[in-house]
């Protein structure tokens, strides 16, 4: 039998907040220029405050009941998400899909990946190998 252990609120709440304060540190140093951080609700007034209090800009985003999106990071790839994500992120277009996933920083070899499977074209075999995948086509 598997019993599970609650963890106190407390703890969620500072592991939450370490990974925000992990995309911070890499949005000043440059390597990121936006990022893509979903938390529960409960704790988005302490992520819009630490974000606040840095004058870093973003954008928030319901993602189901009880969780929210938040992307941060430079102006103009805010901008430009406002533009691409008006609906949940799982109704996205294959090729909003795409580049939501480049501007985020993801790898770009599996987002090519993912967007041939989303459309289709791809047999799922590339495993981040390009080259094989289109010589095979």
């Amino acid at each position: 039998m598997r019993t599970t252990t609650a963890i106190p609120t407390e703890i969620k709440a500072g592991a939450t907040l370490k990974v925000l304060m992990n995309h911070i540190y890499e949005l000043h140093k440059g390597v990121r220029h936006m990022v893509l951080f979903t938390c529960n609700k409960k704790y988005s007034e302490l992520a819009i405050q630490r974000l606040e209090s840095q004058g870093i800009p973003y954008l928030l985003q319901p993602a189901g009941q009880q969780n929210l999106n938040v992307y941060f990071g430079r102006r103009e790839c805010l901008e430009a998400i406002r533009l691409i994500v008006t609906r949940p992120l799982n109704q996205l277009t294959p090729e909003e899909d795409f580049i939501l996933g480049t501007m985020l920083g993801y790898d770009l070899c599996a987002q090519c990946e993912r967007y041939c499977k989303r459309k289709g074209q791809c047999e799922g075999k590339c495993q981040g190998k390009c080259e094989e995948c289109i010589n095979r086509n």
